[in-house]
């Protein structure tokens, strides 16, 4: 959107024509073209990032599926250990 209005305020005095010749003064009128190639492919490859950004960012984020629980080893027991290093930690029975 403000690229039209910035093209159509530029095209309306001489500073246009200026720029126009110029351009082709320095890249001749068979690059032009290809010029404007790459020039429309950038635009489409930054429409289409924008466009994947802005999907990932208002979507829902999925749910993982559910994560297996670590196994908990057969030597390990259900009661604490003691701290040994630090008794000041431990409750007294």
């Amino acid at each position: 959107m403000y690229l039209l209005g910035f093209i159509n305020n530029l095209f309306q005095g001489w500073d246009g024509f200026i720029l126009l010749v110029i351009v082709l003064l320095l890249f001749g009128a068979k690059r032009l073209p290809e010029l404007a190639r790459g020039l429309g492919s950038a635009i489409n490859e930054f429409n289409k990032a924008k466009d994947d950004v802005h999907r990932q960012i208002t979507q829902a984020p999925e749910t993982p599926a559910a994560l297996p629980t670590p196994a908990v080893p057969a030597s390990a027991s259900a009661e604490p250990v003691a701290d040994r290093a630090h008794p000041e930690l431990n409750p007294k029975p």
